[in-house]
């Protein structure tokens, strides 16, 4: 009998996170103890080499794109307001954690829950463009100078993912962080969270400096390809949500039938749209709540220098 998936992206976060912590409890035990160890590759380049070409690189890259940066930031200003710049936690280095820094490109409309709706809905036209040109990127060369990221390696991820990792997926992290880590054999489209993972734990049993050319000339290609680029900035990889039992990667694309109905049953939902549903409700009876109150508040003020008057 075959695994009946459901697609939870409209659901809150904090329901993807309990989801997911339900996926990791069942399967992540098992699926570490199946895994081969990974054999890192560490040399004269990885140590020293690698780090050399990323500050000259960067910097010289923060000097020539410093005119496209104030242009982005003047558009930023009119098209999302201030702040600007949009500051997350990322995992580095040995998971350890660091500040990334993009130009805002997103609103921050909430749900009921105080939770960011989703990036589909929050997403400018202007975020659109220079996701799809690759704009939004020109300031982690600033992270690459201070040593957080690299130009080569495993795109650095959310904090909120670390403990769902198997073990050998962990080891991801044994290299900085890059801005990109292309597949050598992957071609004309973007790659799944399991490609990604294993291209990434290829990446860090194989790095070398010749190694770093060719996925730098195949990154390039991939900013100047028109259509690779607006594949990567239409596509919605959905949330990495775990390992199945065979120890195949979860996206919230393609969850497994019985931990949404285990979610449902604990909650008391009737159904995935159900909890949809309870959501947008509870959002739309808060706001409308707010304008209750704003209106009352606005006729207490209205009234207040008559009362004022009569003492």
């Amino acid at each position: 009998m075959g695994v009946n998936f459901i697609d939870i992206t409209p659901l809150a976060r904090s329901a993807k996170r309990e989801l997911a912590e339900m996926i990791r409890k069942d399967n992540l035990h098992c699926v570490n103890m199946m895994l081969e160890p990974v054999n890192i590759k560490m040399n004269l380049y990885t140590r020293w080499g690698k780090r050399v070409i990323d500050f000259l690189v960067a910097l010289i890259a923060l000097l020539v794109t410093l005119p496209i940066n104030l242009m982005i930031a003047l558009i930023t200003l009119f098209d999302v307001g201030s702040p600007i710049l949009f500051h997350q936690a990322r995992m580095g280095k040995d998971g350890v954690l660091f500040k990334l820094t993009k130009f805002r490109n997103m609103t921050n409309e909430q749900d009921a829950n105080g939770e960011m709706l989703p990036p589909s809905q929050r997403v400018t036209r202007w975020g659109k463009f220079v996701r799809k040109t690759s704009l939004d990127e020109l300031l982690n060369f600033w992270c690459i100078l201070n040593g957080s990221m690299s130009l080569i390696g495993p795109r650095p991820l959310r904090p909120v993912y670390w403990d769902r990792f198997n073990n050998r997926h962990k080891m991801r992290y044994a290299l900085r962080p890059g801005l990109e880590c292309p597949s050598l054999t992957i071609k004309g489209r973007p790659m799944n969270w399991q490609e990604r993972f294993d291209n990434d734990i290829w990446y860090v049993e194989n790095c070398s400096l010749l190694v770093d050319v060719k996925l730098a000339v195949r990154l390039v290609q991939m900013v100047f390809n028109r259509k690779s680029s607006a594949l990567r900035s239409e596509v919605g990889y959905g949330s990495f949500m775990g390992y199945c039992s065979e120890g195949n990667v979860i996206v919230g694309m393609k969850v497994p039938s019985e931990y949404v109905r285990a979610y449902c049953t604990k909650h008391g939902y009737a159904s995935l749209e159900d909890a949809i549903e309870g959501r947008h409700r509870t959002r739309q009876e808060l706001t409308d709540r707010a304008t209750e109150e704003a209106h009352f508040n606005g006729n207490l003020e209205a009234q207040q220098p008559n009362l004022v008057a009569t003492q």
